[in-house]
């Protein structure tokens, strides 16, 4: 059967007031239309919906059964349309971010305060975790986008990486390590000292090996933390040489809580990087946090 939901529509208006002249007021349609269309539903259906009488129509015993689920048929399509006027009007919604504790502070926090302003009613659920342990969770469509530290590798055919703000990484001591400071390091001679670097899975930690690798060199860390923060806390108390991001320790290293070593390769530069997945289309509401991201992050 080819359904026609215009004249559902007339129907029920028509039911509604049981009259054709008021139900041709609410749906600026001329009286014949509006018979000519209960009378093709009724065809169409193979029985009698209406009875006519001196004050209108009235609805058979059949017709008030049919009415019964058409009024439940069209609420529903009301609360589907103003759900989704409320979708893409940012009134309701849930935008589900993956993304390191490091980030969400160093990053994220100026740009949800901005988009929370805007959209209050919007909930936000931040899932903390190594990017490498976001990654299939985005891919299943149980978070809306990863924000990472990218690296070189390639994310797949089923990623769209965006490009936000470029970084910069460096090898950082405090005081008991200062003088090396005074003369540059090689990488392979970082492993005659304790290093303190991200645990494997990080994105942090694999583009550092890879650095490594090209220089035929594998790093030999004596403390692997999951924490970056902790990378940097362990720095400070001179447990050893951290590797960290620059724009993240620029306070450490005005205080002289840290001191930056000059490392003789060059350490490239990197992005701060948001990851969605091809197979999943993004809501409203990712996409209005993406575009406040996008705004201000260069």
């Amino acid at each position: 059967m080819n359904i026609d939901f215009e004249l559902y529509r007339i129907f029920y208006v028509v039911a509604n007031h049981c009259n054709i002249t008021k139900a041709s007021e609410e749906l600026s349609i001329s009286q014949p239309a509006i018979s000519k269309s209960i009378k093709n539903l009724e065809e169409q259906l193979g029985g009698q919906l209406f009875v006519r009488t001196k004050r209108g129509v009235v609805l058979t015993e059949e017709g008030k059964e049919f009415y019964n689920y058409i009024k439940q048929a069209i609420e529903y399509i009301n609360n589907a349309e103003n759900k989704f006027t409320d979708l893409i009007n940012l009134e309701t919604g849930c935008i589900k971010i993956g993304i390191s504790t490091t980030l969400t502070k160093e990053f994220l926090l100026p740009y949800l305060e901005e988009f929370r302003s805007l959209y209050p009613k919007i909930d936000i659920q931040i899932i903390t975790n190594l990017t490498s342990d976001l990654m299939p969770k985005l891919r299943n469509g149980l978070i809306d986008i990863v924000i990472l530290n990218l690296n070189d590798k390639n994310y797949g055919n089923d990623i769209d990486i965006i490009k936000c703000r470029k970084i910069n990484d460096c090898f950082v001591v405090n005081n008991k390590y200062k003088d090396l400071t005074l003369k540059e390091v090689s990488i392979k001679e970082l492993n005659n000292y304790p290093l303190i670097l991200q645990a494997k899975g990080s994105n942090t930690r694999e583009f550092l090996d890879n650095i490594a690798r090209e220089n035929e060199v594998v790093l030999k860390p004596n403390i692997e933390l999951a924490s970056y923060s902790l990378v940097v806390e362990f720095s400070k108390i001179g447990l050893g040489i951290g590797y960290v991001t620059k724009e993240y320790i620029k306070e450490a290293i005005k205080n002289k809580e840290l001191y930056e070593l000059k490392l003789k390769e060059k350490i490239p530069s990197r992005y701060i990087g948001i990851a969605l997945s091809k197979n999943h289309v993004p809501n409203f509401s990712t996409k209005r946090l993406i575009e406040i991201i996008k705004k201000n992050s260069f």
